[in-house]
């Protein structure tokens, strides 16, 4: 049974409005290599590309552009492993809300030092043994903060839906439709606007082998909660897709995929190698998926949403390095670079 659907179409083209100027309108790059080797015509979306360096941008300036004007004053939190925190930070630096975030122990450190270089407060956390949300709401109530999650949330679903808007916008009618699934805030938005101006379109997610939760929530029809998974996706650590998310999911989404860290590994070499981009690994959940053929994308015209490029230095080279040693790509040295 599908629950109650809390977002529409509507609210996406008036988030659109909200981050107007604010928010990038981010590149569609295509590669002639990434066509060959799927015998697909491929459309990358490329949110790495976003203010803070992933899509979250959208969706955190979005629902606090919202806020009455007493709740802006006395502020905002949330609870992230980095790029809504960083969103957030920005979003309400730009628009001078104070901003606390609850951060897990392990999160990046590249995204730790953004989010507080933005000027957020940032709690730090255990993310094995303590509850995020709990503390997040704790929080909120003491001191009077408005509680912005990082998906599960309808100003934030409507705010990440604006890069589907822009893709279809951009190159009209597609097959396929690739999104990554962490908490479900992306496809979320993406699927409603796939399915309201591409009605064929085939929406597929795509999370890591080792947090498969979503995947197991759509096909057993309940929401199913599991252990932190051990993956290099961290932004897909979720333990369960969002409340609201969930039905929204079940209405538009057709499956969901999952891919390996090594795949992820490839798939970051790949978009360094041939296109020249550096993409973090949950920004290379659905184009893994589609360059590995989980589905036939033959002859379809396929849009990938690669949804963001913030990345250790350190832990970037190291997959790269285990791409490389694994020989995990077979390219060429001189096939003729990726084309936009």
């Amino acid at each position: 049974m599908v629950g109650k659907v809390s977002v529409s179409y509507n609210d996406v083209v008036k988030a659109a409005k909200h981050i107007a100027g604010k928010a990038h309108r981010t590149p569609v790059l295509t590669s002639s290599q990434a066509n060959e080797a799927t015998g697909a015509e491929i459309f990358f979306k490329c949110e790495n590309f976003q203010k803070v360096g992933a899509f979250k941008f959208r969706g955190a300036y979005n629902a606090i552009a919202q806020l009455s004007d007493t709740e802006k004053k006395k502020g905002v939190i949330s609870f992230s492993s980095g790029n809504h925190a960083q969103a957030m930070a920005l979003a309400g630096k730009m628009q001078n809300v104070p901003v606390v975030i609850v951060m897990p122990h392990d999160a990046p450190k590249a995204k730790l030092a953004a989010t507080k270089g933005y000027g957020a407060e940032v709690i730090i956390y255990n993310r094995k043994t303590e509850d995020r949300i709990e503390i997040a709401k704790s929080i909120a109530e003491a001191r009077g903060l408005s509680l912005i999650p990082p998906y599960d949330h309808a100003d934030v679903i409507a705010g990440q839906g604006t890069a589907a808007l822009e893709l279809f916008e951009d190159v009209g009618d597609l097959d396929v439709l690739f999104v990554c699934v962490g908490g479900g805030g992306l496809i979320s938005g993406c699927s409603i606007v796939a399915k309201h101006t591409s009605p064929d379109c085939r929406v597929f997610g795509v999370e890591p082998e080792a947090g498969n939760d979503a995947q197991q929530s759509l096909r057993s029809g309940k929401r199913v909660t599991i252990a932190v998974p051990n993956t290099i996706a961290d932004g897909a650590q979720t333990l369960s897709v969002g409340e609201l998310n969930f039905p929204i999911i079940q209405q538009n989404v057709e499956d969901i995929l999952t891919v390996t860290d090594p795949q992820l590994c490839r798939q970051m070499l790949f978009f360094m190698e041939r296109m020249k981009l550096v993409v973090e690994p949950t920004g290379c959940l659905a184009a893994a998926a589609a360059m590995n053929n989980l589905i036939n994308i033959a002859g379809k015209r396929v849009g990938v949403i690669v949804s963001g490029g913030n990345v250790d230095a350190t832990k970037f080279c190291e997959c790269l390095s285990l791409a490389i040693t694994e020989h995990a790509t077979a390219v060429p040295d001189n096939e003729p670079a990726a084309t936009t």
